[in-house]
């Protein structure tokens, strides 16, 4: 973390790179070829399975964790195309597609050790789910795109694998699919046919895919998703995908900006002001302009 902080600095632009795999996302920061361009500290620190937490440097990639997390029978909720890193998929913000069963993406950071645009290294949250009072600063950095802090190493909360799952597919009604299942991982819909994500232990998962079978539902292979959808650059039926339950629409094409309203954006304005009023940190872009 040192030497994180002596590549921030306290003068100039920067940000931090990752894989780049949405690099675009947020607009690219404005005078790019001013801006310098440094590296997260990477590698996997510590892994806690009782604690259920795991130390990480925001560089490393998300399948690496993922790889290591599993051989301790545990994984995190994030996720990001081939390559995207720890710090990335933190600050895009994106939730995982399993949503249902992992959570949102919010909840998975505990502490997170940062360097500000003034140049000092700080720490916000704590290693431990109940750890102090006042303002939640590690929620606040999630999906930031790096305007208010840049992130080198976080500790994230890890949850178990499940003991079984599986996809199915058929064309039953959502609203029946979604009372007839106890938490599904994910339940997709492409306006005619709805593909089921089911996980838990070995028992639960056969008395759901008996449920679903009862409804018309098929197993398919894993993964499946909607018309060759792999969510990050597959094509989308016109209609797009709706992911139930979580209330986000995937759909083909470009799409606008989200309308932000007056009191949000002054909000999030006064914010950045506190923490960056130079514009120091990922200068031009905005969490608010996010579409991809």
């Amino acid at each position: 973390m040192a030497a994180f902080r002596d590549e921030v600095g306290d003068a100039g632009t920067v940000c931090v790179r990752g894989g780049g795999t949405r690099w675009l996302v947020g607009a690219v920061p404005s005078h790019a070829g001013d801006v310098r361009q440094i590296s997260a500290p990477l590698g996997i620190e510590s892994i806690e399975p009782a604690e259920m937490t795991v130390v990480v440097g925001s560089g490393t990639t998300v399948a690496d964790l993922a790889s290591a997390l599993s051989e301790h029978g545990q994984e995190v909720a994030l996720d990001g195309p081939v390559g995207a890193t720890v710090g990335g998929a933190l600050m895009v913000g994106r939730n995982p597609l399993r949503r249902g069963r992992l959570g949102e993406i919010a909840d998975v950071l505990l502490q997170a050790d940062c360097v500000g645009a003034d140049g000092q290294a700080f720490t916000a949250g704590g290693p431990t789910v109940k750890n102090v009072t006042g303002f939640d600063l590690c929620r606040l950095l999630v999906g930031s795109l790096g305007t208010l802090a840049l992130v080198g190493r976080v500790i994230l909360r890890t949850r178990p694998l499940p003991e079984a799952g599986a996809w199915m597919v058929g064309e039953a009604p959502t609203g029946i699919v979604m009372e007839a299942l106890y938490r599904p991982a994910t339940v997709l819909w492409d306006g005619v046919r709805s593909t089921v994500r089911i996980e838990g232990s070995c028992a639960d998962v056969a008395d759901e895919i008996r449920c679903l079978e009862a409804l018309g539902f098929t197993a398919a292979d894993e993964p499946v998703l909607p018309a060759g959808w792999d969510r990050w650059s597959g094509t989308l039926p016109e209609g797009g995908v709706r992911a139930l339950g979580s209330g986000v629409v995937h759909k083909p094409g470009p799409v606008g900006a989200p309308e932000v309203s007056v009191g949000v954006r002054a909000l999030a304005d006064r914010l950045r002001d506190a923490f960056d009023p130079l514009r120091r940190l990922n200068p031009g872009r905005d969490p608010y302009r996010m579409t991809a």
